[in-house]
């Protein structure tokens, strides 16, 4: 399973179409030449959460766990399922953004796609250098205390 490292902006046309970036469409393209994603609304930050197939379909253990017909079970299937689409990168690596998740991140003519390692978001790129930037700071702040209770025990 490829990685998706990296942060990099690309042009969002009016009709909602953007070029996902060369290195991660690399790791998206199925045997038969096919890429499908799964997009989702993050439910955490207003940015677009991208899934491969295969990563996407690990979403559902946690709901194996829970009882079919219990009221958690429902949340976490809508949570998961109920916003997410399924879509095909065409053969010049372009997907065509639903205007509800193009609306919920925030989009306008520039969007930022950010490497997560199994997955990757898509955001507004003022407001994912606004999050890196506090994500670093509070990593760092995190390492701090570690170090700092490592040095006191």
């Amino acid at each position: 399973m490829s990685q998706f490292l990296g942060t990099h902006q690309n042009k969002l046309d009016g009709k909602g179409r953007v070029s996902v970036p060369a290195n991660f469409r690399a790791g998206l393209r199925n045997l038969d030449g096919s890429a499908f994603v799964i997009l989702r609304p993050s439910h955490i930050h207003a940015c677009i959460e991208v899934y491969p197939e295969a990563v996407f379909a690990t979403l559902e253990k946690p709901l194996e766990a829970l009882p079919d017909f219990s009221e958690e079970h429902f949340d976490l299937a809508v949570t998961i399922y109920a916003d997410a689409c399924r879509l095909d990168i065409d053969k010049d690596g372009r997907m065509v953004l639903p205007a509800d998740l193009i609306a919920h991140a925030g989009l306008k003519d520039s969007v930022t796609f950010m490497g997560l390692g199994r997955t990757f978001q898509i955001w507004e790129p003022a407001a994912v250098e606004a999050y890196r930037a506090e994500a670093r700071e509070r990593e760092s702040e995190r390492q701090r205390k570690l170090n700092h209770a490592r040095q006191a025990a």
